[in-house]
């Protein structure tokens, strides 16, 4: 059967996905290999608690705002969100499991599961998508949402001795007393040292750059406060251990593993040190084997991603697409693409782009009352409640555009990058709103920051601030920061004077006069 779109993967984002294409009313099928949704957080993580959080009391009845601290909800006009699911600020994998399954089934998401993917390629009207069994499905377009779930592996002699995060033993109880190294200084890494501080007689973690702290990056990927128990017991001599430093080679010498490492940051200075155990955490590669020849998608970021445009289209195998975790390609390691809470509002976009680019589809606007404190009051609305603006901060914006008879129409959650490539940027006279931060490249302490509340130095501030910039013609002619608040409320009246004045200099202004003009 001839699809107009395969999904690839029935996780979040084939799921997130699908729900879109429903609701457009699109010919697609979505398919998983397992024999039910969600099947990677079946496995993982392997101790079972997730990092991301789910803030079920906020304060706030507004859905939309709330799904700024819900993490784990994809998105859907009826609010089938998981908080309904579990009250645990940090809940357990089981319960996003659950979530999904009943999301497929209420939405009626068209999945066809222990569908195992042997072969994607090219055909004259799109691609083949063949089952390892031998069975052939085609497709106008492939979307591929599989995520990262291949092991990575360390090139070092001996790594086939080390025992792997995926099938490792998870009961403290196999590691009483044992000397134990685990591989890596991420996140699963962090989570397996924590489930065995109790047990071991010595813990060590290897890698060759330091740990990397979610709270100094503003990166949810680096390691997360909630799995950093491990760097106490170190920094206080608990007999546990961070190194910094390569693995030469690991050797079995009866009952021990041998391993040959050389210090990062001393000069070369090399040791030998003995374990019983040997733990690879070392996180998850893309899976480039399911495609045919000449449908491999180039990779980037050291060919742990598929590259990709901005309408997270393959940059060199037309037609094929990337959703969920793999979006993260377009802002790695600096938004929250490769997590639910990000790449749900991604998903959404790539479901827009692909109407627009396919249907004749136009990006939703809603027209809004152009005096300037009445635009100033909207404008604050939608700071005060956008998740996408909040949670890709940088990365998501809505735009204000302006039409030839002094209209406004708002268009709500478009990828920055993605403006000048689709049908938002065509308008001859926009403004982009967004919540970015400023440079944190000085900041030796994120808890001791010095700001400046005075409205000419936001440009300089540091910490998560609006930012509005005017375009004409493609070319952007003005920009201007708000300072931040701490609660990210920008419902006061100095917000609200300060961009109604703003936006009558900039409606009543001729654009020409505001070429390469900034304020602040």
């Amino acid at each position: 059967m001839h699809y107009d779109y395969i999904v690839v993967g029935g996780g979040p984002s084939g799921l997130q996905l699908g729900y879109f294409l429903e609701k457009m009313g699109h010919n697609y099928l979505v398919l998983e290999a397992s024999d039910n949704v969600g099947a990677f957080f079946r496995t993982y993580p392997r101790h079972r608690t997730l990092i991301s959080i789910n803030k079920v009391y906020t304060g706030f009845d507004d859905s939309e705002m709330n799904l700024r601290w819900d993490w784990n909800s994809l998105l859907s006009e009826e609010g089938h969100v998981f908080t309904d699911y579990c009250k645990s600020y940090f809940p357990p994998a089981d319960d996003l499991v659950r979530y999904l399954e009943d999301f497929k089934e209420r939405f009626k998401i068209n999945t066809r599961f222990n569908y195992k993917v042997g072969e994607i390629g090219r055909r004259e009207d799109g691609f083949y998508v063949n089952s390892t069994t031998g069975e052939s499905l085609s497709a106008r377009q492939v979307i591929v949402a599989t995520g990262l779930f291949k092991l990575h592996k360390p090139d070092f002699p001996g790594v086939e001795l080390a025992d792997d995060y995926t099938k490792c033993s998870i009961d403290p109880q196999d590691f009483v007393n044992k000397r134990v190294l685990v591989v890596g200084k991420g996140n699963s890494a962090l989570e397996t040292a924590d489930a065995l501080i109790g047990t071991t007689a010595s813990l060590h973690l290897c890698s060759p750059k330091p740990v990397k702290l979610a709270w100094e990056t503003h990166f949810v990927g680096n390691v997360r406060a909630v799995n950093n128990n491990f760097l106490d017991t170190y920094q206080l001599k608990s007999q546990n251990v961070i190194l910094d430093a390569d693995i030469q080679s690991l050797e079995r010498d009866g009952d021990q593993l041998i391993c040959k490492i050389i210090y990062t940051h001393a000069k070369g200075e090399r040791r030998t040190i003995p374990y019983d155990h040997v733990i690879l955490a070392t996180g998850f590669d893309f899976d480039t084997s399911i495609f045919a020849e000449d449908c491999k998608p180039e990779l980037a970021h050291c060919d742990k991603l598929p590259a990709m445009t901005s309408a997270y289209e393959s940059t060199n195998i037309s037609g094929l697409y990337f959703s969920g975790v793999l979006m993260q390609s377009r802002d790695f390691k600096k938004t929250m693409s490769g997590f639910i809470h990000g790449f749900r509002h991604n998903t959404k976009a790539l479901a827009q782009i692909l109407n627009e680019r396919n249907h004749n589809g136009s990006w939703p606007k809603t027209p809004l009352e152009t005096d300037p404190l009445k635009l100033a009051r909207q404008v604050i609305d939608r700071l005060n409640r956008s998740p996408s603006m909040f949670l890709q901060p940088g990365y998501f914006c809505d735009m204000l555009v302006e039409d030839d008879n002094g209209g406004v129409a708002l268009i709500c959650d478009v990828p920055r990058d993605y403006i000048p490539d689709g049908e938002p940027g065509k308008a001859a006279s926009y403004f982009t709103i967004s919540l970015e931060y400023g440079d944190f490249s000085h900041v030796r302490d994120p808890f001791g920051i010095d700001r400046d509340p005075d409205p000419k130095k936001a440009h300089l501030i540091e910490y998560l601030h609006p930012i509005i910039r005017r375009f004409r013609n493609g070319q952007q002619v003005g920009e201007y920061h708000l300072v931040e608040d701490v609660e990210n409320d920008y419902d006061y009246p100095h917000y609200e004077e300060a961009l109604s004045q703003y936006f009558t200099d900039q409606i009543l202004t001729p654009v020409s006069s505001l070429d390469n003009a900034s304020s602040h």
